[in-house]
């Protein structure tokens, strides 16, 4: 019986301390959701490939996040709903598109990708709870990202969203 309490308490602390977040993560706060999760992390992956992702963008008179107001003067109360849209478009969208013949690049790209993934799960989560609402300047300003994204063929479109990563990590660090 003793051993049994011993376990219990031993799988109840790791499983605390699994959810708690680490040094490195920061909390955001999405309209009512709140997110934890390493910006910081993110950026350096991003930071160690935007060169060589840049690089392959051949289309430089376009932007896919930062065309006039997509990104500007989203309201507090639509910022949970257009960051879950975000990761959503760069997790069914970007990632999926951006292989490379670089193995490096490639494991940055996952390792992000992962990230996001986590990220959307917890904002996923919170719109189940009816947190996360979307109003309709931000569907109409997520419609502008998408038809600026489908307007390239699809591997363009997931390198030059890829590139811009930093826009939307700029917006995120808004949140804080």
């Amino acid at each position: 019986m003793r051993g049994s309490s011993l376990l219990l308490c031993l799988f109840s602390t790791s499983c605390w301390v699994n959810l708690m977040p680490t040094a490195a993560d920061k909390t955001f706060h999405f309209g009512s959701c709140r997110v934890s999760m390493s910006l910081a992390e993110i950026r350096a992956g991003f930071t160690a490939i935007k060169a060589n992702i840049q690089s392959r963008d051949p289309v430089r008179t376009l932007s896919i996040l930062s065309h006039p107001h997509s990104l500007h003067k989203v309201k507090s109360s639509d910022r949970c709903c257009m960051t879950h849209q975000l990761f959503t478009f760069y997790v069914d969208k970007v990632f999926k598109h951006c292989r490379t013949e670089d193995s490096f690049v490639n494991r940055k790209i996952s390792s992000i990708a992962n990230s996001f993934l986590s990220a959307r799960r917890k904002l996923g989560q919170c719109r189940e709870q009816n947190n996360c609402v979307c109003g309709e300047e931000s569907t109409e300003k997520f419609k502008q990202i998408l038809a600026n994204y489908e307007g390239l063929n699809v591997t363009s479109a997931a390198m030059k969203s890829l590139g811009e990563l930093d826009i939307l990590l700029d917006w995120m660090e808004k949140s804080r």
